[in-house]
């Protein structure tokens, strides 16, 4: 008997998420609904895993903004452009652990028009010193936000300020759609 091909697909999909550890994947559409039940299953995995309080904390809190980017920022989107709440887009995120150091990967098509901009913010907050990162956090907090941001920028600063190196990121063409580029964003905790 020979094995249907989705069934060796899903094998060779779960062997792939078993060698790099991986504990959480999603790929698909977010709203503020599916982020929260989301949301919910990351903290009682890190809770039942035994991870610790703060790393817990900086888990949740980079898993919560990479995907509120995702609906805010994904150039495929199920809700018109124009509208503001109750986003539905499409992204990915993913959770793994390696010795006790865990990864976050998340993915979804941006804007070109947006990538420029994304990638000086981005490429100045890596030459950034932890100091610098948690002062201008602070004044974040003050500041009201940039034109076109649903927030005041704090993302970002969250996420460098919880990980344990530089936020890498990389934005690569989509040849079926020249104005939109994949944007990919890890962060290390």
């Amino acid at each position: 008997m020979t094995t249907p091909l989705f069934v060796n697909d899903q094998l060779a999909f779960c062997e792939i998420a078993r060698k790099h550890h991986v504990i959480f994947y999603y790929v698909g559409y977010f709203s503020q609904n599916i982020v929260a039940a989301m949301a919910d299953a990351v903290k009682l995995k890190l809770e039942v895993s035994g991870v610790n309080g703060p790393t817990r904390r900086k888990l949740f809190s980079s898993f919560v903004e990479m995907a509120q980017n995702i609906i805010h920022y994904s150039a495929d989107a199920l809700t018109p452009a124009e509208q503001v709440n109750h986003e539905i887009r499409h992204g990915s995120v993913c959770i793994s652990e390696n010795a006790g150091q865990y990864n976050l990967l998340c993915a979804n098509p941006i804007s070109t028009d947006v990538a420029e901009d994304l990638r000086q913010r981005l490429e100045a907050l890596r030459g950034m010193t932890m100091d610098e990162i948690k002062q201008a956090y602070k004044e974040s907090l003050r500041a009201e936000a940039h034109e076109g941001s649903k927030g005041a920028g704090l993302g970002f600063l969250t996420m460098a300020r919880d990980s344990r190196e530089p936020l890498e990121f990389e934005f690569w063409p989509m040849e079926q759609r020249p104005d939109v580029a994949m944007f990919y964003l890890k962060a290390s905790i």
